[in-house]
């Protein structure tokens, strides 16, 4: 028996829409407001507002490579490659509103966000700076942000005790 559900994909879309024009407005904001290497504190020696532009992958990783366009390209083909399998699988399993759809619209808004910026620019634009105790987190956006929510609820899911059909 089949049952047919109403299709969820323009809501988890819509969900991505709003993560990526969540990002778009808070880089273009820091652009704008906060010169390069400054910063605004919210709670001190805790959280700041800052800019930085990221050349490299996740944690700054490959930003000092003697080769930024290859690096840049590399990513760029490595951040095509994950938004079209996010989006295949947001089709595919669009029906309905679960854990994993919901954390694949957060990947692909935040994988969309920063591939905007490194098409365009070469370079995403990093502005939360976070501070617990010594420890100092590396720079990061929204679109960051939301793919880390996006994999740690596909983590969750993985986690939980799977329903088996009834026999």
């Amino acid at each position: 028996m089949s049952l047919n559900f109403p299709r969820r994909l323009p809501w988890l879309l819509t969900i991505s829409a709003l993560i990526i024009l969540a990002d778009r407005l808070t880089k273009t904001w820091v652009a704008a407001h906060i010169p390069m290497g400054g910063a605004i504190p919210v709670i001190p020696r805790v959280l700041r507002i800052t800019h930085w532009t990221n050349e490299g992958a996740a944690f700054s990783l490959f930003a000092e490579s003697p080769s930024p366009h290859i690096v840049r390209w590399v990513l760029v083909g490595f951040g095509s490659c994950l938004v079209l399998a996010v989006l295949i699988a947001l089709v595919r399993l669009g029906n309905r509103f679960t854990l994993i759809t919901v954390a694949l619209a957060f990947v692909l808004g935040g994988a969309l966000g920063n591939l905007h910026d490194r098409i365009l620019y070469g370079s995403v634009v990093d502005f939360i700076e976070v501070h617990i105790f010594s420890y100092h987190w590396p720079d990061f956006n929204v679109a960051d942000s939301s793919v880390v929510t996006g994999a740690c609820l596909l983590f969750l899911d993985s986690m939980l005790p799977k329903k088996t059909p009834a026999q």
